[in-house]
């Protein structure tokens, strides 16, 4: 693992930082083509099944996570600004309701990525991270994000 800070701030948002020794166009596209995030996408011990991937301002993301106890989580997003290969901001309109932002920037030789999620409600925050260790599962999904780059 490289340089990795994670932090929950605020009472509704979770950030996430982490350096990739990869070119920003490739970290980019790592989230925006649904071949390469159904290999990473989700916490340790689960899959993702992609339904929908239509990666456009308006366009939906629709994937099912499946847990390591063999509960599906459907989830919904939609997508509201791509910038290639700098930046996406999603919409995850299923519960729990919050925007995700994910700035690609070139740093030491490779690409940092930084993730900031803020949440609809200090509620679903907090259930998520006590709960669900929404945390936990952040680094986790950018430990295989890492993972999957480096089997390129």
């Amino acid at each position: 693992m490289l340089q990795e800070t994670s932090s929950p701030v605020a009472e509704r948002e979770l950030r996430a930082s982490r350096l990739f020794k990869a070119p920003r166009p490739l970290v980019y596209k790592m989230w925006t083509e649904p071949e390469h995030i159904a290999k990473w996408w989700g916490p340790r011990g689960f899959t993702t099944t992609i339904q929908a991937m239509d990666v456009r301002p308006g366009g939906e993301w629709r994937f099912i996570l499946h847990g390591p106890d063999g509960t599906d989580y459907p989830n919904h997003t939609v997508y509201e600004e791509l910038a290639p290969p700098e930046r996406l901001v999603l919409r995850h309109v299923s519960w729990p309701h919050h925007r995700m932002h994910i700035d690609f920037t070139e740093a030491e030789g490779g690409t940092r990525v930084k993730v900031h999620m803020v949440f609809e409600s200090e509620a679903d925050f907090q259930k998520v991270v006590l709960e669900y260790k929404a945390d936990k599962g952040l680094r986790e999904n950018l430990d295989r994000l890492e993972e999957h780059i480096a089997s390129l």
